[in-house]
């Protein structure tokens, strides 16, 4: 049974600026409304906005010792030093270490990459990484995704005569590290006009930086950007501003030209014929990048990212495609015991906390965001790793996950994070503490209507509404992300056409099934829509994910509603409209 969700209906708006905006753009008043809502008000605001133009990037000097990390690479370069690439193990950390690589490997043979192990070394700048770097005599290193907060890592390596220059986006701490450079827009006094690039982004505006200094062309900077692209996507930051100049032209050249490995992997991904969109970033070539890290080293995932010739890329794609099934396995069967768990515990807790010393690290974070789907409130996935207690929180919107973490911080040996996710490490005898500790501080600081999983929607839509033109202009309000999402429409009284159908098989292991009634085996838990308005001609195929109990309702031909997002879904080379439907209300009609 899934959460009920709360619907929240779109305001009325400034219907003067909206019918404004729609005649001077010869538009459809629901797509005036979406670019009203999203601050578009004029003509030229709608140009910028559906026209994303290269030239309006920020000058990459603006940032904050940037200058002072172009002068150290360039002396490194004239005096042949080697030079180390330093990232995490996620997808926004290979994906810079691979562009910022690459981008030096052609005027710098002597350098090297280096991606910590997330079970040996953790998060972050690593002692371990440090000394390697000491062993092969490595003079500069550049850390990306990671290091704001590393003043003690970056101290240790000047006492080994090692600079380092830190590419970062995370919110520093109280001082900044003394390293040679230290980029981060997020700085109290970095001038920086855009203040969300990705780890990946920062990296991109390093080589931008590099490029223009040493009269490199842009078109050899250019043909990073489908990195950038992948890292803006999987690292969920906004999709607006600056970011959405590099996503819509990183996914520009993801679909025209993109890099061996990266087009390796959409192989792998089944997108070769596609259009991709950020949601297949997100759900398809993210996750696989990501695999390497979580299931043996991020390293791979850099080799396969930096490949140069297609056999090799496709090899190292498929065994990352390996690693991403065993990921999936993995997570499937750790979610099932973790809902099992919570499920036995008191049902009054306003937050969850489950520990097994015997789960996999590497997807502690991903079961997490899988229990908020089934009991929609923070939660704390732990398991034992070092000698150590760690592991991977998240939280639902409206609820500070960072702050409820810090209130516990005297029993951990290490946290860090933001809003919504965060890493913490404890010692085992600290464990029911915390668990007491952080499901009190929960249950005093939550708003108990933050419990309740919304659907916020942008507009009331129609099928008639949904022409041809109408789709071709709603399409270029691409790239999709925070800031930008794909707009979520309500449609009444839509009906059964006669074909929907269950589809997709439940998430039980062999071992479970086992336990249960045989008739239960494998139930469907999605729908395949089939599915017309009430007074209209038009019907439109639908896929409802996670919402089989309303089936059986939907083939009795009563009325239901729907909310949903209109997307492209490609069968066989075919692109066709498809609703994304979020959720379902069924009607209950009365008789007098």
């Amino acid at each position: 049974m899934s959460i009920e969700k709360k619907w929240i209906e779109p305001s009325a708006g400034d219907t003067e600026k909206i019918d404004n905006l729609a005649a001077s753009l010869g538009v459809d008043t629901t797509l005036a409304r979406l670019l009203v809502q999203r601050g578009i008000y004029t003509f030229d605001d709608a140009k910028l906005f559906f026209r994303p133009q290269l030239e309006n990037l920020h000058d990459p000097f603006l940032m904050k010792d940037m200058q002072n990390a172009v002068n150290r690479i360039n002396q490194a370069i004239a005096n042949n030093e080697h030079i180390m690439v330093y990232g995490d193990y996620d997808v926004d950390g290979t994906t810079a270490v691979a562009l910022v690589y690459s981008f030096i490997h052609k005027i710098h043979e002597k350098i090297s990459y280096y991606i910590p192990d997330r079970h040996d070394e953790g998060y972050g700048i690593s002692k371990k990484g440090i000394d390697h770097a000491k062993e092969t005599g490595v003079k500069l290193i550049i850390a990306l995704d990671c290091g704001i907060k590393a003043n003690d890592k970056i101290h240790y390596a000047k006492q080994l005569d090692i600079d380092f220059i830190i590419c970062d986006h995370h919110l520093p701490g109280d001082d900044i590290p003394q390293a040679v450079a230290v980029l981060d827009s997020k700085r109290t006094d970095c001038e920086y006009p855009f203040k969300e690039l990705s780890g990946c982004g920062v990296g991109f505006k390093l080589i931008q930086a590099l490029g223009k200094e040493n009269n490199i062309p842009s078109e050899n900077i250019e043909k990073y950007l489908d990195l950038v692209a992948v890292s803006i996507a999987a690292d969920i930051v906004p999709v607006i501003g600056e970011n959405r100049i590099l996503a819509f032209y990183g996914l520009k050249r993801l679909n025209e030209n993109p890099r061996k490995g990266l087009l390796a992997i959409i192989k792998s991904s089944g997108l070769e014929n596609h259009q991709i969109t950020i949601d297949d970033v997100v759900f398809k070539i993210g996750p696989r990048i990501n695999a390497a890290g979580r299931m043996e080293q991020g390293s791979n995932a850099v080799k396969l990212l930096v490949a140069d010739d297609n056999e090799s890329a496709i090899e190292q794609a498929e065994d990352i495609n390996l690693m991403n099934n065993e990921r999936k396995n993995v997570d499937r069967e750790i979610t099932l015991k973790a809902i099992e768990m919570v499920k036995s515990e008191d049902k009054s807790k306003k937050a969850t906390v489950v520990y097994n010393p015997d789960w996999h690290k590497g997807v502690v974070g991903i079961v997490a965001s899988r229990l908020i789907e089934s009991f929609y409130r923070p939660t704390i996935v732990l398991t034992k790793s070092n000698g150590l207690i760690s592991g991977s929180a998240r939280s639902i919107p409206g609820f500070d996950l960072h702050q409820a973490v810090e209130a516990c911080s005297d029993l951990l040996e290490t946290f860090g994070g933001h809003t919504y996710a965060a890493g913490l490490t404890m010692k085992e005898e600290n464990l029911e503490e915390f668990k007491s500790r952080f499901e009190e501080y929960v249950a005093k600081n939550i708003d108990e209507s933050t419990m309740i999983p919304q659907v916020i929607i942008d507009a009331n839509l129609d099928f008639e509404q949904i022409t041809p033109k109408f789709f071709r202009i709603l399409k270029q309000f691409q790239p999709f992300g925070p800031g930008n999402m794909s707009p979520v429409f309500h449609t009444q009284n839509v009906y059964d056409y006669g074909n929907s159908r269950k589809v997709g098989q439940s998430n039980k292991s062999q071992k479970d099934e086992s336990k249960k009634d045989e008739s239960k085996k494998d139930e469907p838990k999605h729908i395949k829509l089939d599915i017309i308005q009430e007074n209209s001609s038009r019907s439109f195929h639908g896929i409802a994910f996670n919402l089989a109990e309303h089936f059986d309702f939907i083939k009795n031909g009563d009325p239901f509603d729907i909310c949903y997002s209109i997307a492209e879904n490609y069968y066989q080379g075919v692109a066709n409209i498809q609703l994304r439907v979020k959720d379902i209300k069924c009607k209950k009609i009365e008789f007098l």
